[in-house]
């Protein structure tokens, strides 16, 4: 058994990882020719081994076509450039059975400007190829947000001037995943059980995300910066922007992660997708059952009672092609042994 080996057996069972100084590092910046446009199909543009802390970056969802307020996100991106990836990395040892632990360490803003639009035939509050309806298409309309750093807010203003808002930054990726299984190639505007674009906001600095590998080498990539978004994500875009990225990949050999999953100091949870809402929904909800059971050995009844009056579930977002439901439940209200 070798040290890669004793760290990934430790962190299977839940000890202390490895010291950060320990870890090997690698920084990679991919030009706008290495990014990557679909969940599988791409061949990998790094090798990595477990343990690596990866210093990155990664392009916001319009491809960086999107320069001023004037321009139409949909007359600049190129067909199927939409959320592109930075990746995919190999993971040496990962086999489909295993588990990725990807812990995102720090999500900064890479750009002074966010953007945010609405796209028509696209969001939850008009009419799309699912949801037909007689009435014209609302209009392109694209809002440009300045970043300042110092307060940690994005702001914006009325399309007429009058007006002005601001957010508070909450960088996440809206986006990450690895290939799926079976050779399958999925387009980055999609989330499923491979995660991708997931658009849920826990998927940010401090959390932990556990993706089932599906292939040799996991293939895994990242992108879709957003620096604030409301529950929803209804206009269908987030303010979104180019982000510096640091993330830490591990390996939990020998465990199955059917569907995402994030887990910080004080919560777990479980991300679900589907169409329609109510099915997302129940995937999350499922999946938050069973890892209850798995972390307190509840018989499965009691683990339903449990999840049904304890989880907060919010929807992540409902424009995608397949929405996304987060279900959390606070570790300190996990069940203990009867009498404590």
């Amino acid at each position: 058994m070798g040290p890669f080996h004793i760290v990934l057996v430790l962190l299977a069972l839940g000890a202390p990882e490895a010291p950060a100084a320990d870890r090997p590092v690698v920084r990679y910046r991919p030009t706008h020719g290495e990014l990557r446009y679909t969940f599988g199909g791409a061949p990998p543009i790094r090798r990595i081994r477990p343990g690596t802390r990866l210093v990155s970056w990664t392009e916001d969802c319009y491809d960086g076509a999107v320069t001023r307020p004037d321009q139409f996100p949909t007359k600049v991106i190129p067909p199927g450039h939409d959320n592109p990836q930075t990746g995919p990395f190999f993971v040496e040892g990962a086999e489909p059975g295993d588990t990725l632990a990807i812990r995102i360490e720090t999500l900064e803003p890479a750009r002074d400007v966010g953007i945010s639009s609405f796209f028509p035939g696209f969001g939850a509050l008009n009419g799309t190829d699912r949801t037909a309806i007689l009435g014209a298409d609302l209009p392109e309309t694209v809002w440009f947000y300045e970043v300042d750093r110092a307060r940690r807010t994005a702001r914006t203003r009325s399309r007429d001037g009058r007006l002005s808002w601001e957010v508070p930054l909450a960088p996440f990726l809206g986006c990450l995943g690895v290939a799926p299984s079976g050779g399958e190639v999925r387009s980055t505007v999609v989330p499923d059980n491979f995660g991708g674009n997931m658009d849920c906001p826990e998927v940010r600095a401090g959390n932990t995300v556990y993706l089932g590998v599906r292939v040799p080498g996991a293939l895994f990539s990242f992108g879709d910066g957003h620096y604030a978004m409301g529950d929803g994500e209804i206009i269908g875009t987030a303010v979104e922007g180019a982000m510096d990225v640091t993330l830490t990949v591990d390996l939990l050999k020998g465990r199955e992660t059917p569907w995402p999953r994030i887990e910080n100091a004080d919560w777990i949870m479980s991300v679900g997708a589907g169409r329609p809402l109510e099915d997302a929904a129940r995937v999350a909800f499922k999946d938050m059952v069973a890892w209850v059971r798995e972390k307190t050995g509840l018989a499965e009844m009691d683990a339903y009672e449990f999840v049904s009056q304890n989880a907060r579930a919010p929807i992540a977002q409902m424009v995608d092609p397949q929405y996304t439901v987060l279900v959390r439940i606070p570790k300190n209200r996990l069940p203990v042994p009867a009498g404590r």
